[in-house]
């Protein structure tokens, strides 16, 4: 029976270590910040300051945008024209759906099959935005973000992206020098990480999304990159929220089904979820474990029964029954 318990120990910390190995990185996101790489608000000049010009401007003045076609919902029309207005010596892009198959075509022909190949218009959008940062440089930003302030001050870092809360970081607003490392590895990885999980909101977060783009800012920060090629992150309170905040945000999610609602409630409930889920898993195992010593049990008291031979069986069954009869 030890021996039994001891296997059945082993074995579980072996599958626990197994299942905790693949999500490391989903667990270092939790406690990984990325405080070291903050914008300071310190660092940034005030709106409309004299400061702002005597910054360098590393970053190309490029605004990126994408939507399914050139017409835009009315209720994205005022964000979208506020980052227009306040930027009129930028160079303005909307990649349109038709428009960004036909860039990827011509520029990133190896990613042509991955990109056609997504279930969901979404991923695509994603994709695209990793792309055109990476061959052009700019600043893309969602079309439910608004600007609040012009982006100047922003240019001078060679890249930079949002932090969100409460974990990982978000690909609705970034910005970058062109062929800068970290877009690199984000186009460079987009077809290892293209699989299709049973949720779509997973699928879509998990191979193009906010997520992946956090699991690949988590491996690229482990190689420690120094001056041009670090990514400066921009923390909530000078994203949203305040009078020298950079954005407004508006209502969007335009893409999210119904199955969001069960993500966000398991969200919100995660350590419940993660107790009873190991609780379910070690049950599991325990019912696996149970199961086989039993039949092996079972197996060996039918090979020890079948190994004794049949005359000796017989004896043996006469002598009890006439020493039953006997006593009687």
């Amino acid at each position: 029976m030890r021996r039994g318990v001891t296997i059945f120990l082993i074995t579980t910390v072996v599958l626990l270590g197994f299942a905790v190995h693949h999500v490391w990185t989903l667990l270092e996101l939790l406690v990984v910040d990325g405080r070291e790489d903050a914008i300071l608000r310190a660092e940034l000049p005030a709106p409309d300051s004299a400061a702002i010009s005597e910054r360098p401007q590393l970053i190309p003045k490029i605004i990126h945008q994408t939507y399914i076609n050139e017409s835009i919902p009315a209720h994205w029309k005022g964000p979208q024209q506020s980052c227009i207005e306040k930027h009129p010596d930028y160079e303005y892009k909307l990649w349109t759906d038709k428009k960004s198959r036909e860039f990827i075509a011509a520029e990133y022909p190896w990613f042509l099959e991955t990109f056609d190949g997504y279930p969901y218009p979404i991923q695509r959008a994603d994709a695209i935005r990793y792309f055109v940062l990476h061959h052009f440089g700019g600043i893309y930003i969602d079309l439910d973000d608004g600007c609040n302030r012009s982006l100047d001050p922003l240019l001078a870092y060679p890249a930079w992206v949002r932090k969100t809360n409460p974990t990982g970081i978000s690909n609705d607003a970034m910005g970058s020098v062109p062929r800068h490392k970290f877009f690199l590895n984000a186009i460079d990885r987009l077809p290892d990480y293209n699989r299709r999980w049973p949720l779509p909101y997973i699928t879509v977060m998990a191979s193009t999304g906010p997520l992946y783009l956090s699991v690949i800012w988590r491996h690229y920060n482990k190689l420690a990159p120094e001056g041009l090629d670090r990514v400066r992150v921009l923390f909530p309170a000078e994203y949203n929220g305040n009078s020298w905040s950079f954005f407004t945000h508006h209502l969007g999610n335009s893409w999210h089904n119904n199955d969001v609602k069960l993500i966000f409630w398991m969200a919100s409930h995660w350590m419940v979820i993660t107790v009873l889920g190991f609780a379910i898993g070690l049950t599991l195992l325990w019912c696996i474990y149970s199961t086989c010593v039993v039949a092996r049990q079972t197996n060996s008291l039918k090979s020890r029964y079948t190994r004794i031979p049949f005359y000796r069986r017989i004896s043996s069954k006469t002598s009890y029954e006439l020493n039953d009869r006997h006593e009687v």
